[in-house]
């Protein structure tokens, strides 16, 4: 009963497919439902209705449809985490879109000096910038974090010691960690302290002819309470001093803003590190910073300038989309008022638990308005994170929308929601499925509205 793949191409759907799209996409999609059947035909259970013209039909069209889909989807993020790393991270501000629109598609000066009409730097369109917002006297950047990492410690240890805390030796995602990327860098790690306790003549204690540089990792993605001693920027600082070698400081995160009075969980500043007297310091841009993935290196200018004529750089280097809404997402950080306002991260964070009731009464209320009477809601207090490796003790608290389908579970509910054609991502707590306003976008409920529409039916 399972028709020949010839005989589906010239059916006249099929044929109306191959209209439109190139014929080894529509032979694939063929194939492919041809395959399901046979093995459904194995297993048994199908009706001779899915061996028809009509079934089969549809069942390539559909199947092409998933086929052209995009692999990188955009999704509605109701999960509450607001630097989701699964989610890619931060949400970049909308100033970002219009810089992303007018650099991707025209040409631009990249690396041309308008002044002088000779090749320029690509990392000139930011510098400034931050050197501005930091204090620090010069800067660079590179593709993340990580890659910033690297390169400072090439270009300023390579082949020698550099000196950490046990206690900061931390794995920064996808099993990625700071003791392998300093080996490939050419350093020699050098231990010292305990996991828990370092002290700064543990630093001191360390030091030889071939010790490079001293090392301090913010410890950005986990905590370690109770007994615990660890020496601050401004003591390392003066290590350095006394034993004449650089700070190199990895703030990971990376913060533009003081967020002490508005979050109950302290988390310093670039600017601290670089009041402190840091040599050199690299954080993301894609983390609390709400830009995009970017490594950024701040600091004493002849140290950064070394690291500009570092053969690793080429290999490191950004590209002019990601300069663009660097740019324009840097430039916000001028006002900070306007920062917390304008870039969605700092908003999603900072958002208070009454905004957060307010938002969610007034998205239940519209989704109630648009939704089978099947689909119900319900609130509930909980928390938020902030996710993406930064401030891992904070609980926003927060207002959880509840929504319930007749006969289906929990389970159900988030598995058929992540398999929408734009997906929802919620989360499971005590056997409900929960939405979180602090990371629903406006742009997002009317697809959010049709997708359980589409749940219920």
């Amino acid at each position: 009963m399972i028709p020949k793949v010839d005989r589906v191409l010239e059916w006249e759907a099929v044929r109306a497919l191959l209209a439109n799209h190139p014929r080894e996409l529509v032979l694939k999609a063929v194939r492919l439902v041809l395959d399901r059947l046979r093995s459904g035909a194995r297993a048994g259970g199908l009706s001779d209705a899915a061996f028809g013209e009509a079934a089969v039909c549809a069942e390539v069209a559909r199947e092409l449809r998933l086929l052209i889909q995009p692999s990188l989807k955009r999704v509605i993020n109701g999960s509450g985490i607001v630097i989701h790393t699964n989610l890619g991270r931060s949400i970049l501000p909308e100033a970002a879109r219009e810089a992303l629109n007018t650099i991707a598609f025209s040409y631009s000066n990249l690396e041309f000096n308008l002044d002088d009409g000779v090749r320029g730097s690509r990392y000139s369109h930011v510098e400034a910038l931050l050197c501005e917002l930091t204090g620090a006297e010069a800067a660079i950047v590179v593709n993340n974090n990580a890659a910033a990492v690297l390169l400072t410690l090439s270009a300023m240890a390579a082949g020698r010691e550099a000196v950490v805390s046990r206690g900061e030796l931390v794995e920064i995602g996808g099993s990625f960690r700071i003791p392998e990327v300093m080996k490939l860098s050419g350093v020699t790690l050098k231990e010292v302290g305990t996991t828990n306790r370092t002290h700064a003549k543990d630093y001191l204690g360390a030091v030889n002819e071939n010790t490079a540089v001293f090392l301090k990792v913010h410890c950005s993605n986990f905590a370690v309470l109770g007994f615990t001693k660890e020496v601050t920027a401004e003591e390392m600082v003066e290590l350095g001093r006394q034993a004449d070698v650089p700070v190199l400081a990895d703030m990971g995160s990376g913060n533009l803003v003081d967020l002490s009075n508005r979050l109950p969980c302290p988390e310093p500043t670039v600017q601290d590190f670089v009041r402190a007297g840091v040599d050199v310091i690299t954080f993301s841009g894609d983390k609390l910073l709400g830009g995009p993935q970017a490594g950024i290196i701040v600091g004493k200018k002849p140290f950064i300038e070394a690291m500009k004529k570092h053969q690793l750089l080429r290999a490191l280097r950004m590209d002019k989309l990601t300069l663009a809404s660097l740019e324009a997402t840097l430039a916000l950080y001028r006002d900070e008022m306007v920062a917390l306002k304008e870039v969605p991260t700092l908003r999603m964070l900072t958002a208070t638990l009454p905004e957060l009731t307010a938002r969610a009464k007034k998205i239940a209320g519209r989704l109630r308005h648009r939704t089978p009477d099947a689909v119900n809601f319900k609130l509930s207090e909980g928390f938020s994170q902030a996710g993406g490796g930064t401030l891992p003790l904070l609980n926003l608290p927060t207002m959880l929308i509840e929504v319930a389908v007749e006969g289906l579970t929990p389970n159900d509910i988030e598995a058929r929601l992540r398999g929408m054609e734009i997906p929802v991502i919620g989360r499971i707590n005590k056997n409900a499925f929960l939405l979180d306003p602090r990371t629903l976008q406006d742009a997002d409920l009317d697809d959010l509205a049709a997708a359980l529409s589409a749940l219920a039916s």
